[in-house]
């Protein structure tokens, strides 16, 4: 099976100690395609390195995360910019509203997401949406900013059908990862009336480690367990969850 990790933080200090560890052994599971948001300008480097020393697996992103909004945003994003210009990227994310920790900068936030979809259809790229405590601001952006050129991914998606359905209808995936295994995760009481068109596999590694791994460091190799768990949902074989969310990445991300 090819398996693809939509979603990993796998230049993470969390790493630090075991990373070509964690990676390989995500590899010899068949997890051959990793795609890695960014944070915000501190990481890059760690993530242009991570890239040189797996050029064939990893796949960089490019934005400023929402929790990352502060005084110094506008120096962010144009590093941001300043990136997308220099380079190929495969999308633009982690990027959207995040009221859950901090409400301070919220106006902050709405601007740095408008201007990054901006940027993702300048360069005629997806976007990878983060959203917590945020799905009506998200949606208020998305409807504004509705295109055509205008799709990719929300992110650890935790909402309803209703707003599974409304995200789907903004040409959105939902990424769906570890909280999908949980037992107040609730997506997997409805996750089945969505078809296998609208999904892809994420882990947020090292965050949200699927159970019987939750509250742990979470790890590529643990993406197997939301494999089980889908193909249980679904009533479909793991492979073919693998081989429709990979072509479903493909269609996203063009490669």
């Amino acid at each position: 099976m090819l398996i693809t990790d939509t979603h990993s933080h796998l230049y993470s200090e969390a790493f630090e100690a075991d990373r070509d560890a964690i990676i390989q052994k995500g590899i010899a599971l068949g997890i051959e395609r990793y795609f890695i948001p960014a944070i915000d300008s501190t990481y890059t480097e760690a993530m242009l390195e991570l890239e040189r020393s797996y050029p064939d697996h990893i796949f960089l992103m490019m934005g400023l995360h929402p929790t990352h909004v502060k005084e110094d945003f506008d120096r962010e994003l144009e590093h941001v910019e300043a990136m997308l210009n220099q380079r190929k990227f495969y999308a633009v994310g982690e990027i959207g509203i995040d009221l859950y920790w901090d409400k301070s900068f919220f106006k902050q936030q709405q601007h740095a997401f408008k201007k990054q979809i901006g940027l993702a259809k300048e360069h005629k790229l997806p976007i990878v949406i983060h959203s917590r405590d945020s799905f009506d601001e998200i949606f208020d952006i998305l409807e504004e900013e509705k295109s055509e050129d205008l799709f990719g991914i929300f992110h650890c998606f935790t909402g309803t059908l209703e707003q599974a359905k409304r995200a789907i209808g903004h040409n959105m995936k939902l990424g769906i990862g570890g909280v999908v295994t949980f037992k107040n995760g609730k997506i997997d009481t409805f996750l089945d009336q969505i078809d296998l068109s609208h999904i892809v596999l994420e882990t947020d590694a090292p965050y949200l480690a699927p159970a019987p791994f939750r509250g742990k460091r979470n790890e590529s190799a643990y993406l197997m367990e939301v494999l089980h768990k889908l193909s249980d949902i679904y009533q479909v074989p793991e492979a073919d969850i693998a081989r429709i969310t990979t072509d479903n990445s493909r269609e996203i991300f063009g490669i």
